[in-house]
């Protein structure tokens, strides 16, 4: 059992390689193919796309518009299996912009992952995506408050 957990973290580790290869790549087809057909998609705005389709057409305008020349890098944080076909997985990432020399650290993003593994394939089958900051003000302000 600890073998196959071991075994599937790897296979799961592909999928994300493979889905930040697409992205720098500009490869709609191959970002969606990380995807279930029926995968629930929440962008970073806070979009829901439903479906393999829908992500691929989506990126495809991205990839040759606002986010054409991209690259992005990522990794995983930590993986969680429910069993053995369904697994949560936290991921950071970051995207460079064509025009960047580094990754800005002020654009990293971290999502949740629900994958499934399905003829012994994973795949992506719920993704949401936001962008880590820091609290503001009025956040900090609150959360010392309820400690008192």
């Amino acid at each position: 059992m600890i073998q196959e957990m071991t075994s599937d973290k790897k296979l799961i580790n592909t999928v994300f390689e493979e889905l930040f290869s697409a992205w720098s790549n500009g490869d709609a087809k191959a970002f969606a193919d990380c995807f279930t057909e029926d995968v629930d998609y929440v962008t970073f705005f806070g979009q829901h796309l439903k479906g393999k389709q829908q992500v691929e057409m989506s990126h495809q305008e991205l990839f040759q518009g606002v986010l054409k020349g991209t690259q992005m890098q990522g990794r995983i944080t930590e993986i969680r299996f429910l069993n053995e076909d369904i697994a949560i997985v936290h991921c950071i990432g970051n995207t460079k912009m064509a025009w960047q020399k580094e990754y800005s650290k002020k654009r990293e993003s971290i999502n949740t992952n629900i994958l499934i593994r399905n003829n012994h394939i994973w795949k992506i089958s719920a993704f949401h995506n936001c962008r880590i900051k820091e609290p503001n003000f009025l956040a900090k302000w609150i959360m010392k408050q309820k400690k008192k």
